[in-house]
């Protein structure tokens, strides 16, 4: 095998060629999180017959020039491609692959560059979309941790300290908490002047809705317990290119199976050997058309496919505290404890459900229905969805989040979406469904003044109250055990 290290148009490039006279279809990683990361990955592509490029993005590690997250990828990948075309060793064809930012390298390239550049096919892992996508949910509430730690590793700098969020929250464990939200780079001692740019962008859905019009096949691969879940789902179900495969696992932003109460060793997917193959068979043309893949059912060893969905079952529930309740953004409910207060002023609307007489399969869209009420002009309602387990585990299933502006003091209807929780639940099993005005750190607080929860300096709480004869939990569930489906078949099917 031949590797060597070069520049394109300036940026510091890996290639890694197969043995044997070419020439070889190609895969292109573009990262900003070290090409050399990368380098075990160029190994399993070329020993499956494939020419594997990867390159730091401009501004990142030994790429010169500024780094602009989201600015520059579809120009500079274009310029990558079409060296990459003019290679000898190229027969043209050309996979554009990348997991999290280095997904939306490779999906900018396909959808924005221009018709010579693009890649032939789009293999895309827990799809970091765009700025938009990844700071804010789609009804507007800031996701603070997830891009507080983000910019504290890699933002504005030319290289990235993974641990850089975790040092500084060692430091002063009440770093989330100081206002305003603006004034995180200081406290984190850094220079972060793409800081307050991260919440001023709204062009949320724009790549989903360039999809739209891909003209590419695309593998679409995601985690259950990832936060661009539901990102991913919705870029595959729009994707207008010849065929869409979708891959979705009980893992996280790593794709990985770490031990918890949902994985099981059937999850545990050869993804490099799946990836060839898929890419194998979109570059021959081979691959089957429409939308189609496969999920994996957490707390079973089942994969189905990936258009399976249950019908809908609504539980019933018992309030057992707190249909009236104060949020107080001064004492958040918390993101990453599940735990319920049992005493004290209620900070949360509580309810539960008897417990499962039999097991039960979720697969599909969730959502709570809501008439509630704010005293201040600007709320947010989370929905927080928990398992309680026989042996008195909490385990949670899902979570939503949405901002609301109404008249205070009066009554509304809306919905909150929790989007598509795939878990088998045993028999005993007790759901838990908390509505509360916070999620922190997870999601920024609302200060309840009706100012920008980035900008406030001042907090307010909120009295609220829920009417429990209007709120509904709607699931969907599975009535019959589904077609079991194989994805190392399915995928490149």
């Amino acid at each position: 095998m031949t590797t060597y290290t070069t520049t394109v148009h300036g940026l510091a490039t890996d290639v890694r060629l197969p043995d044997g006279p070419g020439p070889f279809p190609t895969v292109l990683v573009r990262t900003p999180y070290d090409r050399r990361a990368h380098r075990a990955e160029l190994r399993g592509w070329t020993a499956r017959g494939f020419a594997a490029v990867a390159q730091d993005v401009r501004g990142r590690f030994a790429s010169p020039g500024e780094w602009r997250p989201y600015e520059d990828e579809a120009a500079d990948g274009a310029e990558t491609a079409r060296w990459i075309r003019g290679r000898p060793w190229s027969d043209g064809r050309l996979v554009a692959s990348g997991a999290s930012y280095a997904a939306h390298c490779a999906l900018v390239l396909a959808l924005e560059a221009p018709g010579d550049a693009r890649p032939d096919a789009v293999l895309a892992a827990v799809p970091a979309l765009g700025a938009a996508d990844t700071a804010r949910e789609p009804s507007g509430v800031e996701r603070l941790l997830t891009r507080a730690g983000w910019w504290a590793a890699h933002g504005d700098r030319p290289d990235s300290d993974d641990s850089a969020l975790d040092k500084a929250l060692a430091a002063d464990p009440d770093l989330p908490a100081h206002l305003p939200l603006l004034d995180l780079p200081r406290r984190l001692g850094r220079e972060l002047p793409s800081w307050p740019g991260v919440w001023r962008r709204r062009d949320r859905g724009r790549l989903v809705a360039l999809g739209a019009e891909a003209r590419v096949p695309l593998l679409a691969v995601g985690g259950h317990h990832d936060h661009f879940a539901e990102d991913t789902v919705e870029l595959w179900r729009r994707w207008g290119g010849p065929s869409a495969r979708l891959l979705m696992g009980p893992w996280g932003h790593g794709l990985t199976t770490a031990p918890g109460p949902d994985a099981d060793p059937a999850h545990r997917v050869r993804l490099g050997d799946l990836y060839a193959r898929w890419a194998r068979a979109a570059l021959a043309g081979r691959l089957a058309g429409g939308r189609s893949g496969a999920v994996a059912l957490g707390g079973s060893p089942l994969w189905t496919a990936a258009d399976t969905e249950g019908e809908p079952y609504a539980p019933r529930l018992r309030p057992l505290r707190g249909t009236a309740f104060t949020a107080d953004p001064e004492r958040p409910v918390l993101s990453g404890d599940l735990t319920v207060p049992a005493d004290g002023a209620p900070d949360r609307c509580v309810l539960v459900t008897a417990p499962l007489p039999r097991p039960l399969d979720l697969l599909g869209p969730a959502r709570v229905r809501l008439r509630a009420r704010a005293d201040t002009p600007s709320a947010d309602w989370a929905a927080r969805l928990v398992a309680l387990t026989p042996e008195g585990r909490a385990e949670r299933l899902a979570v939503g989040i949405v901002r609301r502006a109404e008249p205070p003091g009066r009554y509304t209807e809306f919905t909150v979406p929790l989007g598509r929780p795939a878990r088998r639940l045993r028999a005993g099993t007790r759901l838990r469904l908390e509505i509360a005005g916070h999620h922190f750190p997870a999601h920024a607080r609302n200060p309840h003044t009706g100012e920008d929860p980035v900008t406030a300096t001042r907090l307010t709480a909120s009295a609220r109250e829920v009417d429990p004869a209007c709120l509904g939990l709607l699931l969907s569930a599975l009535r019959t055990r589904p077609r079991p489906t194989d994805p190392e078949e399915e995928i490149p099917r």
